[in-house]
């Protein structure tokens, strides 16, 4: 059965798509709760109640013990989850990157998941950790890409297949890795190995491997980011254009006593309050989980509506339009994620060759907004605005009259732009009367570059003390008339 992955809404490189599977369709982005095939901290078939469309177990563990490779080789692999819904399958990779070894060959656990009713097999990969040898990791990408292209001779229908996108903390080779692999086909394709990276908080490489691998890959195929558990994190991903995340945290964190939040974990004896309006939540205080006998299935199951409660929010910013806005948000959580905000436009050239160009209203929400995709747009089309004549640009709200020609708006941190622009987007950006430095910079740089391109037009520019104190300020070609006005001061109020 050929994949089909169908991306219905965009923002940023996220999306939300639709996956074809053998036991139905799975809507992304989501994400796959891990399910232990020994034990179950809570049930697969409840799975659903809390959102998950597809599970995702190790066929490895399934394939090593004798009472569950029977149930699996003869009932299937839906009926011993007790799950009709999709299932995905490791191969064992993570135990080898965890014990160095297997005890199973590439071809033998592809033919398992095959005979078990996989829904989304995976081959036998090696997932190379951060910051081994170059050489290492060449040698190891070389064995992966040999057993995918194995992999993929084996399969030819029914079982869809994975090709995991390995090549360590070298963005080169996760880039040819990627390559490698779009000429085969694969179903899915994850990008492995970067659970040491989400570990150590090193977010900013986390982003830097995903792009690079995204880079590498067709832009229309489904891609997993393997071991991302943390809904912190999600609305990033999701922007680089991850769609598919597992989640074994929400059943490790709780054995440990942690309760999952969007901005962070707290440990469950630490708490005097929920901050949560879950189902737990709502039935328990943070003294009865404290001394429930069942404390670690409450905390799982709370962890998991937290989860995709920001899976949920996640796609409803998709489809408004604002998912920059989102991330923002989430990255001001923690120091790291804050620079992993700012990795990600350093890749504003790549994002914007997928950002939708129309959206609902921008937000400014930060130093960072103007890196956006929206601004730089803008700034490299800067050239197609031809200005003449006797041109006002004002920071302040303006009534035309025939003094001019032609009436412009200074707002950071987009810049300067016709009033007759001023509804549609990004121009309709709502912004806060105090601008931050870097805004400013980039309004002005902007506003700078448009009047060099049209050099023969009279500008007169009227601000107030926050525009004219900015050094970038003094840039500006010397017969621009300026005038500066204090807020109170501006032109009377409406367009």
């Amino acid at each position: 059965m050929p994949t089909v992955f169908e991306i219905l809404h965009k923002d940023a490189a996220g999306r939300i798509g639709k996956l074809t599977t053998p036991h139905g369709v799975v809507e992304t982005p989501t994400v796959m709760p891990v399910i232990n095939p020994n034990i179950q901290t809570i049930p697969a078939h409840e799975m659903r109640s809390f959102g998950a469309q597809i599970l995702i177990t190790n066929s490895y563990i399934i394939s090593r013990k004798d009472e569950l490779r029977e149930v699996a080789l003869k009932d299937g692999l839906h009926a011993l989850l007790g799950f009709n819904g999709p299932i995905m399958t490791d191969s064992g990779s993570f135990q080898l990157s965890v014990y160095g070894d297997v005890e199973v060959t590439n071809e033998q656990i592809i033919d398992f998941q095959q005979k078990i009713g996989t829904d989304i097999g995976v081959p036998l990969d090696i997932p190379t950790a951060p910051d081994v040898s170059r050489d290492q990791a060449e040698s190891e990408l070389e064995i992966t890409l040999e057993r995918l292209k194995e992999a993929r001779s084996m399969v030819k229908e029914g079982m869809l297949l994975a090709g995991p996108v390995q090549g360590s903390t070298y963005y080169d080779l996760r880039q040819y890795s990627a390559e490698e692999l779009t000429p085969h086909n694969f179903d899915v394709y994850p990008i492995g190995a970067v659970v040491p990276l989400m570990e150590n908080y090193r977010y900013a490489e986390l982003v830097d491997v995903i792009v690079a691998s995204k880079k590498g890959l067709s832009p229309v195929v489904p891609v997993h980011l393997f071991g991302a558990g943390h809904p912190m994190m999600f609305a990033l991903a999701v922007a680089l254009g991850c769609d598919l995340f597992d989640s074994a945290a929400y059943a490790l964190y709780a054995k440990d006593g942690r309760y999952i939040t969007t901005s962070g974990t707290y440990h469950i004896e630490d708490l005097s309050y929920l901050p949560c309006c879950c189902p737990v939540c709502l039935e328990h205080t943070a003294e009865e989980i404290k001394k429930a006998p069942n404390k670690v299935e409450l905390l799982a199951r709370h962890n998991l509506y937290v989860t995709f409660q920001e899976i949920n929010l996640i796609k409803q910013s998709i489809r408004e339009g604002n998912l920059l806005e989102l991330v923002d948000m989430r990255c001001r959580s923690h120091p790291s994620m804050v620079e992993a905000l700012k990795r990600l436009y350093s890749h504003v050239d790549w994002i914007e060759t997928l950002d939708p160009a129309s959206k609902s209203t921008f937000f400014y929400t930060g130093p960072e907004s103007g890196l956006r995709p929206e601004i730089k747009r803008y700034s490299d089309r800067l050239g197609r605005l031809e200005i003449k004549g006797k041109v006002l640009i004002s920071a302040f709200p303006i009534r035309k009259s025939e003094e001019y020609d032609q009436y412009l708006r200074f707002k950071p941190p987009i810049g300067t732009y016709p009033i007759e622009l001023s509804e549609v987007y990004p121009f309709n950006a709502e912004v806060p009367e105090s601008i931050d430095y870097e805004a400013m910079d980039k309004a002005l740089l902007n506003t700078i570059d448009l009047m060099s391109r049209n050099a023969d037009a009279q500008f007169t520019f009227i601000c107030d003390e926050s525009v004219a104190n900015h050094p970038r300020f003094t840039e500006l070609p010397e017969n621009v008339e300026v005038i500066i006005r204090g807020s109170s001061d501006a032109f009377s109020s409406q367009l």
